[in-house]
C-alpha cells in the first residue's frame, strides 16, 4: 500500500488548491473534483465544469473533525460524538450551518454538508492543504460519475489544473448522507 503522507504528486495537489485551482482525486467510491473551498473563484469553476447550481451546495471533506472545528461550534457534545463517530460506510453529515461557511458552499441550505474522509489520498491531500476542501463527484450534471483516472480525463480533460494518481475506495455507493440533528437518512449509500 501507498504512502500518500508527503507523497510529492499529493503535495503537488495541495499547491494547485492553495493557488485556488482544481484537482481530481480519487474518493471512497469515486473520483472527485476539488477546491479550496473559501475561493469563491475556484468553486465556480468547479460548478461551471459540473454544470451544477450554486443553489444545490457542496460537500466538504476532511481528515479530521479538527479541521471541521469553525464550522461545529454551536453543537451539543452528542452531535459532536455523533459526528465523529467512526462508521463501516462513507457517512456525509448535514450539519447546522452556524454562519461559517461561505455562501456558496451551503446553496439553498440550512445545513452544511460535512465528511470525515477515510480514503488514504484524500485524508493525504486534505492534510496536505491544511483543511477541508471541496469534494463533490468528477462528472459533468447527468452523466454518472467517473469511477477511474481515465474517465475524469473523458470528462475534463486539461479543463482540471491537476490530477492525483491513486484509484477508488471499496465503497459500493457514494457515501450516505445523514441529517446530524435527526440522524434521518437523506441518501442511502
Amino acid at each position: 500500500m501507498i504512502n500518500w503522507s508527503n507523497h510529492a504528486k499529493v503535495c503537488r495537489a495541495a499547491a494547485v488548491l492553495q493557488d485556488f485551482g482544481v484537482v481530481a482525486y480519487p474518493t471512497e467510491a469515486v473520483w472527485g473534483l476539488g477546491c479550496d473551498p473559501w475561493s469563491e473563484y475556484a468553486v465556480n469553476r468547479i460548478l461551471h465544469l459540473k454544470r451544477r447550481s450554486v443553489s444545490k451546495g457542496l460537500i466538504l471533506i476532511a481528515d479530521s473533525t479538527e479541521h471541521f472545528a469553525p464550522f461545529l461550534q454551536g453543537l451539543d457534545p452528542d452531535h459532536l460524538q455523533r459526528f465523529a463517530a467512526d462508521y463501516n460506510k462513507p457517512t456525509t453529515w448535514l450539519v447546522p450551518d452556524n454562519g461559517v461557511a461561505p455562501s456558496w458552499i451551503v446553496g439553498e441550505h440550512q445545513s452544511l454538508a460535512l465528511r470525515i474522509t477515510r480514503h488514504p489520498l484524500a485524508a493525504a491531500l486534505c492534510r496536505a492543504f491544511g483543511g477541508p476542501i471541496v469534494s463533490t463527484s468528477a462528472n459533468p450534471q447527468g452523466l454518472p460519475p467517473a469511477t477511474t483516472g481515465i474517465k475524469v480525463k473523458s470528462y475534463f480533460g486539461s479543463r482540471i489544473d491537476f490530477q492525483t494518481p491513486g484509484t477508488v475506495g471499496r465503497a459500493k455507493n457514494s457515501s450516505e448522507i445523514r441529517h446530524l440533528i435527526t440522524g434521518e437518512v437523506i441518501r442511502a449509500g
